[in-house]
């Protein structure tokens, strides 16, 4: 998955609010918390499983803070794989899709 566009999106089986200026987290199944910080936060407010995490990172990340381009990417990609592993963002090669109502 390394080499091509990575999608991620918010599990729907979590909990989510900003808190001052971090993103608290809460898996629903074991209600595990975790606090995200500024940077993570931005990534997790724009994963809408349509856009790419290159174009995430590049339009709230590195366009924000003073990063190159190469380093967020791969601090980010680092980031998903273990929020993913946590059941709390959903990880794939192609767009995640809408679920049905």
């Amino acid at each position: 998955m390394d080499t091509g566009d990575i999608y991620i999106k918010p599990s729907p089986d979590i909990a989510a609010r900003m808190m001052a200026d971090e993103m608290v987290v809460m898996a629903v199944k074991n209600s595990r918390v975790f606090s995200l910080n500024p940077t993570a936060a931005r990534i997790w407010t724009a994963a809408d499983g349509a856009t790419p995490l290159r174009e995430i990172v590049a339009r709230a990340v590195v366009s924000e803070f003073e990063v190159d381009a190469d380093t967020a990417y791969r601090d980010a990609l680092e980031l998903v794989k273990e929020l993913a592993q946590e059941g709390i963002l959903l990880l794939a090669d192609h767009p995640i899709l809408q679920e049905s109502a």
